[in-house]
């Protein structure tokens, strides 16, 4: 009953939960604990895409799929996925108040776009959750959505 990436479609107990078509197939890691590593990596992965389809309909190109992704990139939505497996009763505002403390405390600042090799790196969505344009709140609502969802679809408590 383990997870399988078959392109990008993501299979749970050997039906399709999420469709994707990269060409690639990778083993998803099945779910453990909700803190394991298994079971932060398969949601992690989930958000990444569905945040890279969204940036999409935004006409936002850039982000790369989950397995060619910056390691920094993924250990920042890690962080994000554990940050609310810990507090279940967080908020998207809290898990854009915990994102902007860990890119604050790695040197980042706010900037009209983002750009990883200026010095220091910047970022335009390094402002508190409610002066955010809600296109970029909606990344928030839908992190925390699908945390919560695999959550529970994984009956993890």
């Amino acid at each position: 009953a383990g997870h399988r990436i078959d392109g990008a479609d993501i299979t749970h107990g050997g039906a399709t939960v999420l469709r994707g078509g990269s060409g690639r197939t990778e083993a998803a890691p099945a779910p453990g604990p909700a803190t394991s590593p298994a079971c932060v990596e398969a949601i992690a992965w989930v958000c990444h895409e569905a945040n890279r389809a969204y940036c999409e309909t935004l006409d936002d190109h850039s982000q790369r799929g989950w397995a060619t992704a910056p390691g920094g990139q993924k250990e920042s939505i890690r962080s994000g996925v554990l940050f609310h497996l810990r507090n279940p009763n967080s908020t998207p505002g809290d898990s854009h108040a915990a994102w902007l403390a860990e890119k604050k405390a790695a040197g980042w600042v706010v900037g009209a776009v983002k750009d990883l090799d200026a010095e220091p790196p910047t970022h335009p969505c390094m402002v508190p959750f409610e002066k955010l344009p809600a296109a970029q709140q909606m990344k928030d609502f839908l992190f925390h959505g699908i945390v919560g969802a695999m959550k529970r679809g994984y009956g993890l408590p």
